[in-house]
């Protein structure tokens, strides 16, 4: 694993880079199996990742693996945000509908395109979601076509006719 330093925070001084780097991995695995699933850490953050460190904080802001983002920590609340590439891993992780979103075909290539999904055309989600929490938006087939936010619960999620449900970070294309 390799830190990306863009400046020595003074938290850290104490500590080596390997040392660090082993911390910081675990808690990021931590933080993966508490928000989505137990295992999804390690599947989603093997050994060989690259953490993006806060130039002013010190703390973890990206994670990449072989040069591709996976995922960034929010700094409002310390939570996941994950791209589609994180989301296929964890797509194949969870079981039946956690964390997902079923959309109707006609608003399909909209959300591929990156368009928030609205919730007239949600067909069927997992009712624990809450709002702010990462989902993953399928299609009728089950195929992953976006990943993004919820802004609904999932109780409220296709039973709403109007209004967006979740907020589209990045559609498959």
């Amino acid at each position: 694993m390799l830190l990306r330093r863009r400046r020595r925070c003074q938290a850290n001084l104490g500590l080596s880079e390997a040392m660090r780097s082993r911390e910081y991995l675990g808690f990021i695995r931590m933080l993966a199996d508490y928000q989505f699933v137990a295992g999804a850490g390690e599947r989603l953050f093997p050994d060989d990742v690259e953490l993006e460190l806060s130039k002013k904080t010190g703390y973890i802001r990206r994670i990449y693996r072989d040069g591709e983002l996976l995922a960034t920590l929010r700094p409002s609340d310390g939570y996941l945000t994950l791209t589609i590439t994180a989301a296929k891993i964890l797509k194949e992780l969870t079981p039946g509908m956690s964390f997902k979103v079923r959309v109707s075909d006609e608003a399909r290539p909209f959300i591929l395109k990156g368009r928030d999904v609205f919730s007239r055309h949600v067909t069927e989600c997992d009712k624990s979601i809450a709002p702010r929490q990462e989902v993953l938006v399928i299609d009728s087939a089950g195929e992953l076509i976006a990943v993004g936010r919820a802004l609904l619960s999932g109780s409220e999620m296709g039973v709403m006719r109007r209004g967006v449900a979740v907020r589209v970070r990045e559609g498959l294309r």
